[in-house]
């Protein structure tokens, strides 16, 4: 299952659909089922619910409760995921600088341990 924005060339509004694929047995082919979700509003980039024929719900627009308590969620989820990656990304930063900083010790110490090793004429 996976959610579709497609934009209407003709009216410019870009409608959002979920889509469900599935394998159609007669024609050994995979097939996809789509569903209409609703619309994004423009002005502040939500998903505006319809009717299912491009027409705003009875509610005026305003996203089902439901709906609503979930996107909210979601935006939650993601400010919290962005979050963490930030940190995981710096801490992926500090440890390639200590093994920078290992390697160049290690190659110095070879180095020092080789010089002593060769014989001297």
């Amino acid at each position: 299952m996976s959610i579709i924005k497609q934009k209407d060339k003709r009216t410019g509004t870009t409608y959002v659909y979920e889509s469900k694929s599935y394998w159609d047995k007669e024609k050994r082919q995979p097939r996809s089922h789509r569903t209409l979700i609703g619309k994004i509003d423009e002005e502040t980039g939500e998903i505006v619910p319809t009717d299912g024929r491009g027409k705003k719900r009875a509610d005026k627009g305003k996203p089902v409760s439901g709906d609503a308590a979930l996107c909210g969620e979601l935006k939650q989820q993601l400010k919290e995921k962005d979050l963490q990656i930030n940190q995981l990304t710096g801490q992926k930063n500090e440890l390639e600088k200590e093994l920078a900083s290992v390697i160049k010790g290690i190659k110095g110490t070879l180095a020092k341990y080789e010089e002593k090793r060769r014989p001297r004429p």
